[in-house]
């Protein structure tokens, strides 16, 4: 956390533009960048990762003609596949990446995908990576059922690792992520948290799901204790910053996002941005926009002469100004920062090379990603 929560990142900044349709604050990096950034990680994991994607398709084989239909619904909207580069990543980091390591970054992916699938579900979420999502597509009975049947895969897969501490990492995150989504639904039954409440619900949601993959992979390759427990810390960090930056994402323009602007306002999620802004303002003009906020979740905003659809951007251009303004934005930017720091020091366990190197890089993607 940070001490001074007045200190403003000087490296990073989000300009306002208000466009007809959206609210977009464009990152400095463009897309392309960051796109070569990630292709050169995949480059030097070339042989690994093309495993790892043979068996991941593998995996969700089968001959259910439904579940065959769902399963290409989901590897054609395949995403970016962090969680098990990381796992690829760790163990290359230690003693290398072996058969175990494969089957654990699958594993880790299946997880992941099951969760979203379920997440979809509980937020009745009809975008996903730009494509509908499965209840959308199907019902929510095929969604439900889809998700039980990948975390059956998950047992299936890590039971067959013979390795009692992958076993316990897997099962461990899934009653994590479980109970994370658990309390977010708890903590924002008002919608307005406190700060502390933030970070405990991203670390359970996000963060410790990235903290598990590079502690399987450095598990999986035989690591040292040490080794294990720095690449442990260098994910949760790392998947601090993950969250934080999809919370910054959620003021920017939905085309590069592939879903609508300030989504989480409107499910009824107040995030750092917002909620530390409001810490700042004057008592009276939070309190504005805190029922400004709550009539977009609740779908009464005042029309006053205009459409819903333009009462809504009105609303938008309100809180983004507001946020920009006590400089929300730029206390989560220093907030990934300082995780950045930490993570970086997580990994002064290891000599210099080309794969530690991917893992910094991997920090500076996510500071400056766009989607």
């Amino acid at each position: 956390m940070c001490k001074n929560r007045h200190e403003l990142c000087k490296n990073r900044f989000f300009p306002l533009s208000c466009q007809k349709k959206s609210l977009t604050l464009q990152p400095v990096t463009k897309k392309t960048n960051i796109l070569n950034t990630l292709g050169d990680i995949e480059k030097m994991m070339s042989g690994e990762v093309a495993e790892f994607r043979r068996a991941f398709e593998k995996s969700l084989a089968t001959d259910n003609p439904l579940l065959r239909q769902v399963n290409e619904h989901l590897l054609a909207r395949r995403g970016k596949q962090l969680r098990p580069m990381l796992v690829l990543l760790a163990a290359k980091m230690c003693h290398g990446v072996n058969e175990k390591t494969v089957e654990t970054a699958v594993a880790f992916e299946l997880l992941h995908t099951a969760s979203l699938v379920h997440d979809d579900v509980v937020d009745d979420s009809p975008m996903r990576r730009g494509m509908s999502t499965i209840q959308k597509r199907w019902t929510n009975k095929v969604a439900v059922l889809t998700g039980d049947y990948l975390l059956a895969k998950v047992i299936e897969l890590t039971a067959g690792l013979r390795n009692l501490k992958l076993f316990n990492i897997v099962a461990e995150i899934g009653q994590t992520l479980a109970k994370g989504e658990l309390l977010q639904l708890h903590a924002n039954s008002t919608m307005w948290i406190s700060e502390s409440d933030y970070f405990q619900v991203i670390e359970q949601k996000t963060a410790a799901l990235f903290a598990a993959c590079t502690q399987a992979g450095a598990v999986s390759s035989g690591a040292s204790m040490r080794a294990e427990t720095a690449l442990r810390t260098y994910g949760l960090e790392l998947g601090l910053m993950f969250q934080m930056k999809d919370d910054l994402l959620d003021y920017s323009d939905s085309e590069d996002t592939g879903k609508p602007t300030m989504s989480d306002i409107r499910d009824g999620k107040a995030t750092l941005p917002l909620l530390i802004s409001l810490e700042r303002a004057p008592k009276a003009e939070a309190e504005e926009i805190r029922r400004l906020a709550e009539d977009m979740s609740a779908g009464t905003l005042a029309l006053e002469g205009r459409t819903p659809e333009e009462a809504m951007m009105r609303a938008e251009q309100t809180i983004l100004s507001f946020v920009l303004r006590y400089d929300g934005i730029r206390y989560v930017q220093q907030q990934m920062e300082n995780h950045k720091k930490r993570a970086i020091e997580a990994l002064s366990v290891f000599h210099d090379s080309s794969l530690k190197a991917a893992l910094i890089q991997l920090l500076e993607y996510t500071i400056t990603r766009v989607y």
